[in-house]
Order: C-alpha cells, then structure tokens, then sequence
C-alpha cells in the first residue's frame, strides 16, 4: 500500500516524458488527478503536488486519502462541482479548491459527500464556490480546520459554506467562513457538535438550523452576519461560550429561537446587536450565565413563548432590556444583573430589595408601532418612563425579576 502511494506521487511529479522512460507499467502513469483516484485501490493514499488543477465532477467511489502537498489547486470552471464522495473513511486535506459553479438542480459544491460515514475534510481552502462544503445523508464525520470564503452577490446565486443535509454525528470544528448566504446550516441534523468557528459577514446567518435536535454549539463567534444565528423547529439543543456581536439590521438578531424547546443557553456573549436574543413560540429553555451588553434590544419575547428561565445573567448598556408584544407573561426572571436597575439593598446582602421590571413604556410604544424610535432619548421619554415606573398602568407588570442582583455576576 505505501508502495503505491508512493508511486502515485512521484508520478505525479515528473513530466509526461519522465513517466514514461521511467519504466513503470502503464497503469501507474499518472498525469492527472482523475486518473490517480481511477488507478488507485481501496485504502490508498494520493498524494498531489503544488499545481494547478483543471478538473471538474471528481468522483470518489472507494475507501481513499487525497492529501494535497504544498496547496495543490483544484480549479473549476465556475459552472460544475469538483469532487464528489461516495466512499465512507475518504479523508480530504490540504487543497485549495476553487470555482464551483451555481446549479440550482444539482447543488454544485467544491467538496459534495453523499451517503457515507468516517469522512475527514480538513485543513483545505475554498474560494468562490456555490457550495464549499455539502454533506447529504451523512454520518459520524469530521469537518475541521477550512477557510471558507466567497463574494456575496445575491441571494439566489450565493449557497452555504457549510451545508449538512439529514446528517447525523457530525463534528464541525475551527472552520473560518466568510461571504456565503448562510455560513453554516443544518436541516434534518442530529446529534452533532459545533466547535471553535468563526462565522462572520454572510448574507443571511452566520449559523442556520432547522429540525436539528440534540446538538451542542460552543465557543464559536458569529459576528457582522444579517442575523447571527436562527435555530428553527428544534429541540434539545445546547449552545454555549459562544460570541454574538454586531449582528446588525432591520431584521438582525443576536440568536433567533422559534418553536425550538427543551434546550440550554448559557455563558455566551450578546454584544453590539440589533436584537440580542428573539424568541417565538418556544418553551421550556434554561438561559443563565449571558452577557448581554450594548444590544439594541437585549430580549424580545412575543407572547406565545412560556417557560423560558432567565437567571443570573448581565443586562448592561442595552437600549431595550427586555420587551413583548403582550401584556402577558409565562416566563421567569430570577437574579439577573441589570445595569438599568433603580433600586436598593438595605440589608446589604447583593439582592435588590425591590423587584425590577425591565420592560420600559417606551418599548411597549415600540413594539406597537416602530415609527416611535424617532423619539428615542427624546425628554418626553424619559418623563412617560419615570411615570408609568412610579404608577405602571401600560407595561406588563408580569416580567419581572424579583430578585436582582446589585452587582455584575462573574
């Protein structure tokens, strides 16, 4: 086996010319990529020098290890996919791949792996490809330390960097995606972990996922997207020491949560977005230990969302801490920091004496007509605020937390 690796990478150093004084049987020639994965057995590895490759629609049908030596190029032609992998244990790493034109019938995508188990894509760049990375009916797979990148230019010919389909046991870990529609998605995507990336400047979200239950997301940064991240029709998720910052627009959120349920957010940072954290009809969610700082609005909560815990997290700076569309509220608020909190603590014991009630008149008027922000730090603002906290008579006097803590928790 070495022997044969060996022997495909040297080949695929010398000239034409060389290969065939070389003596070598005819069979192990290589003068292109495609003919290297057609020569070689199950279990082989290639190895393929610096250059670059024109060569599109690569098919990987067998147990096989593409390393690239020095950056090889893999080029396509801006209308087809590269390389497809239809062999379970197949390891790509160290490739620059490039071009992979936009389909809308066939998904085209520089790597594409369809129906298989114990792939490795590591340590490769992509640039200015529909899809970069696509997986399909995949399972216990390892996505690991790529450079993603691609120029946005509509939403119709822009595809995710990091696409799973109907995936299972997936680990993305230490990927760099940049300029794609949605950085990562999921649909359909089970227990599967998500680790260390960075997902910055998409055009939609930095993270997307829909009907994706039982995964784990932590320390990764989702920053200047549309939105942030949008977790749709879940359950069972955990996300935390995460990084949501400067997520920015009309319609941009820190963290999108609708109709998702049973699941953990605790120990990230919400920094510099338009709105923090969003939720719709979502139930039974644990949110502790979060920074929420400088955000437009820190949380929204519309009405058909229950059970949501928030405890020992820190409110600072925000404009809005908390706001709702509805005068009622089926969810708790218990020993958070607030930085807007007006109270006392007599007893000295870190706990404000007086409960606090971080919806604002203001917010109330906001979230029933937006044309209000026009009078944001107006005076007049300011005296409605100070008045209905005196005499509430139009905020929900249900949000409230009635144990506040008098200092930022650490």
């Amino acid at each position: 086996m070495k022997t044969k690796s060996l022997i495909l990478f040297l080949l695929l150093l010398l000239t034409p010319l060389q290969a065939e004084m070389s003596g070598l049987p005819k069979a192990y020639k290589i003068r292109t990529i495609s003919e290297a994965i057609g020569n070689a057995a199950a279990g082989d590895t290639i190895f393929i020098p610096k250059g670059t490759y024109h060569e599109t629609k690569l098919i990987i049908d067998k147990r096989l290890v593409l390393i690239g030596v020095n950056k090889p190029e893999i080029a396509g032609n801006g209308s087809e996919s590269l390389l497809l992998v239809r062999a379970s244990g197949t390891i790509i790493s160290g490739f620059i791949f490039r071009d992979a034109g936009v389909s809308f019938i066939n998904d085209n995508a520089a790597v594409k792996v369809e129906n298989a188990d114990s792939v490795e894509i590591s340590n490769n760049e992509f640039y200015n490809n529909f899809f970069a990375i696509y997986l399909a009916n995949v399972t216990y797979s390892l996505i690991k330390k790529n450079k993603i990148r691609a120029v946005y230019q509509s939403e119709s010919t822009s595809g995710n960097g990091i696409h799973l389909w109907k995936c299972k046991r997936i680990s993305i870990i230490d990927n760099d995606v940049s300029g794609h529609r949605d950085g990562i998605y999921f649909e359909f995507v089970d227990d599967s972990y998500i680790k260390g990336n960075k997902s910055y400047k998409n055009s939609r979200y930095g993270l997307h996922f829909m009907f994706s239950h039982g995964c784990k997301y932590t320390a990764n940064t989702f920053e200047e997207n549309s939105a942030g991240v949008a977790v749709m029709f879940t359950k069972k998720v955990e996300m935390f020491a995460n990084i949501f910052r400067n997520n920015k627009g009309t319609a941009a959120y820190g963290l999108l949560l609708k109709d998702i349920s049973d699941s953990h957010i605790h120990g990230n940072t919400f920094d510099g977005n338009s709105v923090a954290l969003f939720s719709e009809g979502s139930d039974r969610i644990l949110i502790n230990n979060n920074n929420f700082t400088g955000n437009g609005w820190a949380v929204r909560l519309m009405q058909n969302s229950y059970n949501l815990t928030f405890s020992k997290n820190n409110f600072s700076g925000n404009t809005f801490e908390v706001s709702s569309n509805s005068f009622q509220n089926n969810n708790y608020f218990s020993g958070n920091y607030w930085s807007e909190y007006k109270g006392y603590d007599l007893d000295k014991d870190g706990i404000g004496d007086i409960p606090h009630n971080p919806v604002t008149l203001f917010s109330v008027l906001v979230e029933k007509n937006s044309v209000a922000m026009l009078l944001m730090r107006s005076f007049l603002i300011e005296v409605l605020n100070i008045t209905e906290r005196i005499f509430p008579a139009m905020i929900p006097d249900s949000i409230k937390d009635l144990s506040p803590s008098m200092k930022e928790i650490t």
